[in-house]
Formats: C-alpha cells, sequence, structure tokens
C-alpha cells in the first residue's frame, strides 16, 4: 500500500502550490487512509493517479469484482462540492456515478466509466458535446442555503488567479498579455454575476469527458458552481478554432442543438476566457494559429 500511495516529488510540489505546505501531513498519512477507506468499502486498490486537486485509487470491489475509483482531496470542501454535483445528476447517464463518500475525509467512491477512453485522445463531433450539454441542463437545481457549491463568480476568481500564477512563474515577461488577463477578468465576472442561472460543470473540457456505454459521453471531475451554464460550452468551442469563421460556425451548430443556449452569451465567454486557454501556451512558448487566434479574441 505504501507503495502505491507515493506520490513523485513533482506531483508533491504541485499540491504544495495548489494547497499550501500543509499539504504534506496530509501525504504523509495517505497510506493509513486508503487502508482504511479500502477496509470500509471493501476494496483492493490495483493503480494509483491524480491531478491537481487529488489523488485517485483505480480499486477492485472485493465482492462483486467490479473496477470502482477511490478519489480523495486534501480540501473537504472539494469533495462535498463535488458530492453535491454528483447527487443533483444522479439521474443523468452523461455524468459518472457517485458510489459513496466520506465527506469529512474528502473522499469520494466512483463507478468506473467503461471503456473509458479521455474524449481528447479521439475525434468528437458537436452532436455529442450537444448531448452531453444538454444532460447535464436536464435537472435544473437550484441553489438553497444548504448548498455547498458556491456561485460561478468565485470559480471564475480561481481560474484567473491559477492563470496569473502561471504567467509569473513562467518567467515570461508580456506586460501585455498581463493586461489582457486583467480585462478579461472583468469581462467575465461581468458575464457570471448575469445571464441565466443553473449548475455548472466549471471544468468541461474533453480531459474531462470519457467515452461511456454506447459511446455516450461521460462527464468526470467537475468544479461545480451556481451559474450560466453556457460556461460549460467554452472548452469545446474554443478547442482547435484558429479564426472567427470556425468558432461562430461551431457556436450556430451547437446552439442549434442545446436549448436554451445563447450564442452571444456563449461567444462573450469565449472572448473572456480565451486568456486562460492562451496564456499556458504562451509560457510555454507556442506561437500557432490557435494561440494566435486565442490572443486576437481576447483583444476584441
Amino acid at each position: 500500500m505504501r507503495e502505491l500511495t507515493r506520490v513523485a516529488p513533482e506531483v508533491r510540489e504541485r499540491l504544495v502550490v495548489r494547497f499550501g505546505a500543509d499539504v504534506l501531513a496530509w501525504l504523509d498519512a495517505l497510506p493509513s487512509l486508503v487502508s482504511r477507506l479500502a477496509a470500509l468499502w471493501s476494496l483492493d486498490p490495483v493503480t494509483a493517479g491524480g491531478g491537481g486537486t487529488s489523488r485517485v485509487f483505480r480499486c477492485i470491489k472485493r465482492d462483486t469484482g467490479t473496477p470502482v475509483w477511490l478519489k480523495l482531496t486534501p480540501e473537504p470542501l472539494i469533495a462535498r462540492e463535488e458530492a453535491e454535483a454528483l447527487r443533483a445528476w444522479a439521474m443523468t447517464p452523461s455524468v459518472v456515478t457517485l458510489l459513496a463518500h466520506d465527506l469529512a475525509a474528502g473522499a469520494l467512491l466512483l463507478e468506473a466509466v467503461e471503456p473509458g477512453e479521455k474524449i481528447r485522445e479521439r475525434a468528437w463531433k458537436i452532436s455529442e458535446v450537444a448531448a452531453l450539454l444538454r444532460d447535464l441542463r436536464v435537472p435544473s437545481p437550484t441553489a438553497d442555503e444548504r448548498s455547498a457549491v458556491r456561485p460561478l463568480t468565485h470559480r471564475i476568481d480561481f481560474v484567473f488567479d491559477l492563470t496569473g500564477r502561471r504567467l509569473a512563474a513562467s518567467g515570461v515577461n508580456a506586460p501585455a498579455v498581463a493586461a489582457m488577463l486583467r480585462t478579461a477578468r472583468a469581462a467575465a465576472q461581468e458575464l457570471a454575476t448575469g445571464g441565466p442561472a443553473g449548475l455548472v460543470h466549471g471544468d468541461l473540457h474533453p480531459a474531462n469527458v470519457l467515452s461511456g456505454p454506447g459511446g455516450r459521453m461521460v462527464a468526470i471531475d467537475p468544479r461545480p458552481a451556481w451559474g450560466d451554464p453556457d460556461f460549460d460550452t467554452v472548452d469545446w468551442i474554443l478547442d482547435n478554432a484558429t479564426d472567427q469563421t470556425m468558432l461562430d460556425s461551431k457556436i450556430r451548430e451547437l446552439a442549434a442543438r442545446v436549448p436554451g443556449m445563447s450564442p452571444l452569451r456563449v461567444l462573450s465567454w469565449c472572448r473572456a476566457l480565451a486568456p486562460v486557454i492562451a496564456v499556458p501556451r504562451i509560457c510555454a512558448g507556442q506561437a500557432d494559429a490557435q494561440t494566435r487566434f486565442l490572443t486576437d479574441l481576447a483583444r476584441h
């Protein structure tokens, strides 16, 4: 178990950047936490991985032999927000199923999505994305005073703060890019405080969507928020877009398939969030057609 829960130095560093130095104690306690939850839920962990906010373990259920995923985060609020969103989407086949949770421990037990190929690794169609977005909008829950999920304005702040830190850490001396980020942030906050309100996935891009049964797209890893559902369209519209004609065509095609989607608001969201996608590319020294288009889009 200790070898399976060992975290590489570069991953530890990313988690420290995200959560602060206190996360190191959580990482040290990870073997005992995984062992406790494996006993509680009758799991045999077999592989490990994780992203910027969690560690995940592919496990086999001892009683059924079926695969499941154990997801752990050092910040219990992240688990509470995700669990609330997954419960709201419980009847939606386009979202991963929550099987159990220990929210005090920041732990979620999730059904394995099969075959589970990441959508970013294959070509996808607008019609598939439209079906996913329609399913996410169907439950139409609303926020109440008991909700752990925060407003979309909070998500906007997080995304732009993170992008700003990446720009600063890159050593790229680009005052124009920093100014572009500030302008885009104000535009995004204005969009987030107006328009329709619903449950937003918050991190809906091709790496967070898997191929499910029958080829259906299945969303995982929500960073949910209460706000404009059109926020969730941006990564799909901007993916591989290199000119305004292509962008407009994708918006029209998707809007025709998703009731309630506003082409004007989607275009505004694309302009406001284009720097969030462009900055990591700029930091990596990319100057291709897509990077140039994203920066041009943000400035208009």
